[in-house]
């Protein structure tokens, strides 16, 4: 035990010195836990309060989609480049390296196919199951609107309290299936509700028309999601705007691993949002990468 003979007095006290009440430099998280702000700053990075998220979980739906027909090819050289993992637990357990050392958001529903309703999703992964793979984070599509909307919903209460619980946060995923709107109506209607049951982030889509509002509307951060895979330079610029609109960082996975070049794409992506950078700029990078290959 502590040697109690030489106990001093003590003397600097800072009185003169207001007590730092630092706000938590995230959106709408200045009042969490300490284990839950931790793991928020794993996943947005000091240098701009952004985050850049590698996606590839989309075979719980899809099987092998194209580009992930091997995971350990195609995204395990990857990983060095991104501040997240965004995947499965299966996915992770297989193909990850526990040394990589890159915080995980950890893909909690499932249930459904490609061949059969997307809306109809179930919690697949218990929150122990969480713990044990150290997630920073859990998510969960949202469809606000669809036939299985109370459903979706359900899941993401399910997964905000049982994560607050542990101090781990949920990012809800604002699914859209193929009938549905892609309008500022609709995010700001789709976001918000999220924010209000309780999630911690947002993942949504970039619409070129009333986004900002979007962001403005959500009380928590919103990253955007990269959709269906466009030319390199409509992504970057998509990227871009997001960011310039108040996004706190992309969430992308086909418009990265599809690319010609996979590792220029990414160090582009991140010379946008955590630099700053215009797209051109950054078009540039992914050019010089793809040369160098």
């Amino acid at each position: 035990m502590a040697d109690i003979d030489d106990i001093k007095e003590g003397k600097d006290f800072g009185v003169d010195v207001p007590v730092e009440t630092k706000p938590f430099p995230v959106r709408g998280s200045n009042a969490l836990d300490w284990g839950m702000q931790d793991r928020l700053a794993r996943i947005f990075q000091k240098k701009s309060n952004n985050t850049v998220m590698l996606a590839f979980d989309h075979g719980y739906f899809q099987g092998p989609a194209t580009g992930l027909e091997r995971l350990d090819l195609t995204i395990r050289p990857l990983a060095e480049y991104t501040d997240v993992l965004m995947c499965t637990r299966g996915g992770l357990r297989a193909t990850m390296p526990a040394d990589i050392r890159k915080p995980v958001v950890l893909r909690c529903s499932g249930g459904m196919s490609v061949l059969t309703e997307l809306s109809n999703e179930l919690v697949a992964v218990d929150i122990e199951d969480a713990i044990r793979l150290n997630a920073s984070a859990i998510t969960t599509n949202v469809y606000v609107g669809a036939e299985y909307e109370h459903q979706s919903l359900a899941n993401l209460v399910k997964l905000i309290d049982t994560g607050n619980r542990y101090g781990i946060p949920t990012m809800a995923v604002t699914g859209v299936g193929k009938d549905m709107a892609r309008d500022q109506r609709y995010f700001s209607l789709a976001t918000r509700i999220c924010a209000e049951l309780g999630a911690h982030i947002v993942k949504s889509y970039f619409i070129e028309e009333g986004f900002e509002k979007v962001v403005a509307g959500c009380p928590v951060p919103i990253v955007i999601a990269g959709g269906k895979k466009l030319p390199e330079m409509d992504a970057l610029t998509m990227a871009y705007k997001a960011i310039d609109q108040g996004a706190h960082g992309v969430d992308m996975g086909r418009n990265i691993f599809q690319s010609d070049s996979p590792v220029g794409m990414i160090k582009a992506i991140r010379a946008i949002v955590h630099d700053g950078e215009k797209p051109e700029k950054a078009f540039e990078l992914y050019e010089a990468e793809k040369a160098s290959a």
